[in-house]
């Protein structure tokens, strides 16, 4: 019998419209002929079922639940494509766990844990991950400019601590560029983190749950056209994304026995993509991302094309791993 599979996408932040590309993609790889597929739109001011027609037909929030045609539909799984809040937050996660419905990414403490940058690059220092040295400060706070350049120094990086897509960033080079700086990323989040700058390489590791397995994908190197791999480098075509990563085996190993270390210490599952800049010739990790963008120019399905994996296997394991697990709950 064919499991209903709830793609979800959308989402409250910045990230909606890239989110709703990623989930159009899942819909549109997965196979019909093994699942019922349905889209399903979280946004801000409606939670709606959208058929091929472009139809919408509102969710019961209270099963997570849709009438179509006066037939009550429920979901054996969801499949989550919700970059940023409410999907990479831990906030869907926490309200599907109590509705004992299984999905694919992060469970809810991990997903709220990872989007925080600030809480998880603290939890990871005590297991030997190193990072920039980094500064902290909420809105309302006042604002030391000359302790923020003792800490980390010129140039350095402003940062929303709770956003995706390279949403609330910028580099500032000079005392006077802070102002701005901080306007931008508190537009995003009251939590800001201002990090030194990483003069060295970046790379991207894609870490899976793939057929029960934790597997590490091939690296890639991130080679911006622009001062820092901002949002237009990212889904605007103003970079190179080199897969397999330009580096040493050295370096090679060394970074991919990191970021699997990262994946099981936050005891992860499903998708997730971690960042980390070479200085000194050791990985310093930026951030851990748990629903990484799924089109196929995004960075994690051109690493699993790399593997050999195809989307529809990536997209049937995340989904199969994720109804497995629920199934092992019950027994």
């Amino acid at each position: 019998m064919k499991k209903n599979i709830a793609i979800i996408m959308g989402g409250f932040s910045s990230e909606f419209e890239i989110s709703l590309k990623s989930g159009q993609v899942v819909y549109n790889t997965l196979d019909p002929e093994k699942y019922h597929l349905y889209r399903i739109h979280i946004l801000k001011d409606k939670w709606v079922f959208v058929n091929d027609l472009k139809e919408e037909f509102p969710i019961d929030k209270n099963d997570f639940s849709v009438m179509v045609n006066e037939t009550k539909i429920t979901f054996d799984c969801v499949f989550n494509a919700i970059h940023g809040s409410p999907g990479e937050d831990g906030y869907m996660q926490g309200y599907l766990e109590l509705l004992h419905i299984p999905q694919t990414s992060a469970d809810m403490y991990q997903a709220a844990l990872t989007f925080n940058k600030r809480d998880c690059l603290s939890a990871l220092k005590p297991y030997g991950i190193q990072c920039a040295e980094s500064y902290f400060v909420n809105l309302g706070d006042a604002i030391d400019e000359d302790a923020i350049i003792a800490k980390v120094g010129l140039p350095c990086f402003v940062k929303a601590n709770r956003a995706g897509s390279s949403f609330g960033i910028s580099k500032v080079y000079q005392k006077e560029d802070f102002k701005t700086a901080f306007e931008v990323a508190f537009a995003e989040d009251d939590e800001v983190i201002i990090e030194s700058y990483l003069d060295g390489t970046e790379v991207s590791v894609g870490v899976i749950n793939y057929k029960g397995k934790v597997t590490v994908l091939p690296i890639t190197e991130i080679v911006s056209d622009n001062d820092f791999f901002d949002y237009k480098a990212k889904y605007l075509g103003q970079s190179q994304e080199i897969t397999p990563a330009r580096i040493s085996d050295e370096q090679s190993e060394k970074v991919r026995t990191i970021a699997k270390k990262v994946y099981e210490v936050l005891r992860l599952k499903g998708f997730s993509r971690s960042e980390y800049i070479f200085k000194n010739g050791e990985p310093h990790l930026l951030e851990v991302n748990t629903v990484p963008g799924l089109t196929e120019a995004s960075i994690l399905p051109q690493q699993a094309k790399e593997a050999g994996i195809s989307l529809k296997h990536l997209f049937e394991s995340a989904v199969e791993s994720a109804l497995n697990l629920q199934k092992k709950g019950r027994d």
